[in-house]
């Protein structure tokens, strides 16, 4: 079923200790707040791991990205479940028979707080 403006895709995510290690391993990105446990036990998910959240989205869509634009607003901690919104802005047909789609997004953690927005353009692939 072809996306249309307004809708609303949802998708739902629980951060672990294995998910930043393997981030780890792939991004390099590991500063003492990835790899060293807080007073609660846990540790700070990178931003960019909390971003494949949209990007998920978009890959389930068959969006090649063009610009992607993010705003993190607070940290993210193994354990929390955040929860991905993503609205589609725009979704028209071009000349070149290619679909251009723009959508915005939030996401929030398990306390109903926003931790990560933004939006991403590009093509239907």
């Amino acid at each position: 079923m072809p996306l249309k403006v307004g809708d609303i895709i949802t998708f739902e995510r629980t951060f672990t200790g294995r998910d930043v290690e393997l981030f780890i391993e792939i991004s390099g990105d590991e500063g003492i707040h990835h790899i060293t446990p807080d007073e609660k036990g846990r540790l700070v998910i990178q931003g960019l791991l909390t971003a494949t959240l949209p990007t998920k989205i978009g890959g389930d869509n068959n969006v090649l990205a063009r610009t992607m634009n993010f705003e993190f607003l607070r940290p993210v901690f193994t354990g929390d479940t955040i929860i991905c919104k993503v609205t589609i802005e725009k979704y028209e047909k071009q000349d070149n028979n290619r679909i251009s789609i723009l959508a915005s997004f939030v996401c929030t953690n398990q306390n109903e707080k926003q931790v990560l927005k933004g939006n991403f353009a590009g093509v239907i692939v």
